[in-house]
């Protein structure tokens, strides 16, 4: 997929989304880069247990976005049954950041998701991440109930958003366990 996000003084083409596993050595540096930023705003890493798998068609998905070649951003959906799924490592690299490409990559795993068969996104972030709280608030995502281990924790912020997509029926069984 491409899409016209241009990076002045980073990389010139359009952005390249790509699906990928999560163990992809290219998403493992992008995943690595926000536990990284996790240690600078919040003090450790995000103690949330991934499953590798959980990432996988047709119950997940993971997304790099690069840009002429270089990786610039990343992020998954992994499926929590009954329709609804979580988005999980939301992450662009500094210089390529305030170009648009974290909507690209968020309206991207919202359209995977639907045509999975999700009708609802989760996420979990936090409130040292204004950035991020913003796009999603364009977005539509609109606060939740706490879950997970963050489901107690003063600086966890948990939003939702119902997705509008035609799924066939099939695609429903898979959503149920």
């Amino acid at each position: 997929m491409s899409t016209s996000a241009e990076v002045p003084g980073v990389a010139s083409g359009p952005a390249q989304l790509r699906v990928v596993g999560y163990a992809d050595p290219v998403a493992q540096h992008l995943i690595e880069r926000v536990q990284q930023e996790y240690v600078v705003r919040y003090g450790g890493r995000d103690d949330a247990v991934v499953d590798p798998g959980e990432f996988s068609p047709p119950l997940g998905l993971f997304l790099v976005a690069e840009v002429d070649g270089v990786p610039a951003g990343c992020g998954g959906w992994r499926a929590h049954g009954h329709g609804v799924a979580e988005l999980k490592r939301m992450y662009v690299e500094p210089g390529f950041r305030r170009r648009g490409l974290a909507a690209q990559v968020l309206a991207e795993l919202e359209r995977t998701a639907a045509a999975a068969g999700a009708v609802r996104l989760l996420l979990n972030s936090g409130d040292r991440q204004p950035e991020a709280l913003a796009l999603y608030d364009r977005a539509g995502y609109t606060p939740v109930a706490g879950y997970g281990i963050y489901a107690d924790s003063p600086e966890a912020v948990f939003l939702g958003k119902e997705l509008v997509a035609d799924r066939p029926v099939a695609e429903e069984d898979a959503w149920a366990s």
